[in-house]
């Protein structure tokens, strides 16, 4: 399992840049990210190297968090790809809450983050389908 931080931001010009600014300085590196917004507040949705460090920090400069677990996973980077993984999760009926692409560095592979509605089970699923799941240290590392 990989920690997600998901940051609550009202949708104001400058509040994005202030989270990538006090993250940055206080060296914790983004791996990936993801926001998704409405018209008054948006969440963004981050892989960072030092997930504990970064909820301090966060919190300590008045932002709104929450930790989450997510799977990081490899998948063949071809057409349906990404859908002989979902179908697996399907099968046993473990849905998808949301999903996000980011960007690694492993030749023919497309990297995938996602939140299934069981994550400890989708995971158990996942490895005994030999689906290439990457553990926080190998999605830091990329």
């Amino acid at each position: 399992m990989v920690k997600q931080i998901s940051i609550f931001l009202e949708n104001k010009s400058g509040r994005l840049a202030a989270v990538t600014r006090v993250l940055g300085s206080n060296g914790i590196d983004i791996s990936a990210l993801s926001i998704a917004d409405t018209t008054d507040f948006g969440i963004l949705r981050i892989i960072v190297n030092d997930p504990g460090k970064a909820i301090k920090v966060l919190t300590d400069n008045g932002f709104t968090v929450r930790s989450t677990d997510v799977i990081a996973i490899s998948v063949p980077d071809r057409p349906g790809g990404l859908a002989d993984v979902l179908e697996i999760l399907a099968r046993q009926s473990i849905g998808i809450e949301y999903t996000y692409a980011f960007v690694g560095k492993i030749e023919g592979e497309a990297l995938v983050i996602l939140r299934p509605d069981d994550p400890e089970r989708a995971y158990e699923v996942l490895k005994e389908n030999n689906v290439k799941v990457l553990s926080a240290e190998d999605v830091h590392s990329l």
